[in-house]
Formats: C-alpha cells, structure tokens, sequence
C-alpha cells in the first residue's frame, strides 16, 4: 500500500523536513517507514495500514503547527504530536481530528508559541480569550496549569493584564503553612513550584525575578485572598478541588474590573478531609449556567505526558469504579 501526502505550501513542507530532511529521517525512525520525496509530495509505501495511518495524522498535524516562515518543528514536538496520536481512541480517530478539526490555537511568550495538542485545550484556549473565568477540570498530565500560566504570561508580557496572581489550597501534604520553616514565600515555594516550572519553559529566570520584584508576579495562600478585589489582573487557582465550598465561593467574589480567573483542578485527586465537600465540584454543578463563566472537561484521552501516564489514571478510575 501507498500512502501519498500532497503539501501544497511549500513553505511548510521544508519546515517540516528541516535542513538535510533531519525530520523526515526522525520520523522515519519513530514509525519504522521509509519516506521518499518528489516536489509537494511525501511517499510511503508500507503493508501495515496502520502505519499508513499514522504517518499522515502525524504530517497533519505538524502542518497546523506552523503558523510562520520562520518558524521550525523541533523533534521533541514531533514526538509529542506522535504521542498524542498514539493515545488517541483509535489511529483513524486521530485522523479525522488532524484533518478536520481547522481550529487549533495558539499562545505566544517572549518569542516562544504554545500550540493546543488537542481539541479540548484548544476550547481552553478559547475559553480563556471569551471568558472572565474558565474552569479547566480533568486528570493529571492534560496541560491544564501549563496553559492557564502560558495565557497568564501572554497577558502581562504583551500589556493586556497588570499582574499575575498564583494561588493554591495548602492541603497536599497534610500539614499547617505555620509548621514550614522560612518565611511565608519560603512556605509557599513547595507548593507552587509546578507553576513556576510551567514559567520556566516559557521565560528564562531571570525576567521571572524580575516580574516577581516589580509585583507583576504574586504568590498567595487562598486564605489571604480574603477581603482582597483584585483588578487588572489574571489570577489562577490551581489544584481547585481542593477547595471546599466556602473558599471557591470566597476565590471567585474576588474578581474585579478588567481581571480574569482560570480554576484548574482534578476532581478525581480532592485530598479534603473526609466529609469536606469540594468546592470544585460544587462549583462545576450550580455555575456552569452563568454568562461569562466557561467550562473545559479534559479526559484520559487529552492526556500529554508519556502514553504510561494515560493508562496509570485509567486502572485508578477502573478501580475506584470497582471498589
């Protein structure tokens, strides 16, 4: 069987190849094919349909990757877009999204694009530009926290937004803030630092201090954003399952003019003492009604991180089922 891919921009038929075709032979090596060129086409001949298949969703989608002439396609994009084609529900699934779907978006920071892996994350992105407040629910390894500091970043970076506001329920590891040694920042620090290595993709350290020191980056308890309105600014709450109802009720009253909150959360990982209701979930169930809020429901199948990490969550929800 032959598989024949016409191209017709040339422009982004050698991002992809690359200089000395280096992403053609990659991909040659990940999907065990041989890929031959003539002017706009990609060949492959192969008896695994399958192959067949996946070679095309994978050039679709490093296709709507590109979005200028200077742009390049890196291997490690390559094999993120091949991971998440493999987690998809089937190869022809993936296919149709890669070919279908004309909506993909995208987030800028300090020179560097963020690019939407699914069509879920793409509704994020959506959600975020549309809305004053957007819930991102779902399981680990989805992009949730990722893209919600990515927006964040783009706001303050281009002017839109005065500040960044990073807040997260201190209840993880089961103990006081007040039991921490250092100051309150020093306290704080285990707790955010998955959002702080979401900024360290995107800006080098340095620029982080330097938003840190001007106020343009400010870490809170939750408990400390009582009494507070907080204006031109993006505040994100992450790990919201954790909240329980009077404090998601006390989160989203904050908001004032010209500012935008994104809640994220896994409503399958809440840590609440038992008999605590989860303010997420209460939120996710009497909100979603209201102009101006929106909500994104990620799946197993949105998943980002190694394939492994897809099939670890899904024998958890099987067994919670179970059990």
């Amino acid at each position: 069987m032959v598989k024949n891919i016409v191209i017709d921009d040339l422009s982004k038929l050698r991002i992809i190849c690359s200089a000395n075709d280096r992403n053609l032979t990659y991909i040659e090596i990940l999907l065990g094919i041989e890929i031959l060129t003539k002017g706009n086409v990609l060949f492959v001949e192969d008896d695994d349909e399958d192959k067949l298949i996946l070679f095309e969703a994978l050039i679709r989608k490093l296709e709507r990757l590109i979005f200028n002439d200077n742009q390049t396609i890196s291997e490690s994009e390559i094999f993120m877009e091949y991971q998440n084609i493999i987690n998809s529900p089937s190869l022809n699934d993936a296919l149709e999204e890669s070919v279908l779907f004309d909506d993909y978006n995208s987030i800028s920071v300090n020179n560097k694009t963020v690019f939407s892996k699914s069509i879920n994350q793409s509704k994020f992105i959506q959600m975020m530009n549309q809305k004053q407040i957007t819930f991102s629910i779902g399981p680990a390894g989805t992009g949730k926290t990722f893209l919600a500091i990515a927006y964040a970043l783009s706001q303050i970076t281009s002017g839109e937004k005065q500040k960044i506001i990073l807040t997260r329920p201190v209840v993880e590891a089961g103990e006081n803030l007040g039991f921490l040694p250092g100051t309150l920042s020093e306290k704080l620090s285990p707790y955010v630092r998955p959002l702080y290595d979401a900024m360290e993709w995107m800006l080098p350290p340095a620029i982080i201090n330097k938003l840190e020191s001007s106020g343009a980056i400010e870490v809170a308890p939750l408990a400390y954003m009582r009494g507070r309105s907080l204006h031109n600014s993006i505040i994100i709450l992450d790990e919201a399952q954790n909240t329980t109802i009077e404090q998601m009720k006390m989160f989203l009253t904050r908001i004032g003019e010209n500012s935008k909150s994104i809640i994220t959360g896994d409503i399958t990982q809440v840590d609440l003492p038992r008999g605590q209701r989860s303010g997420l979930i209460h939120a996710n169930n009497i909100l979603r009604e209201i102009e101006g809020m929106g909500f994104v429901n990620f799946s197993t199948k949105d998943v980002v991180r190694a394939k492994i990490v897809q099939k670890i969550i899904e024998a958890y929800s099987k067994d919670s089922q179970n059990g």
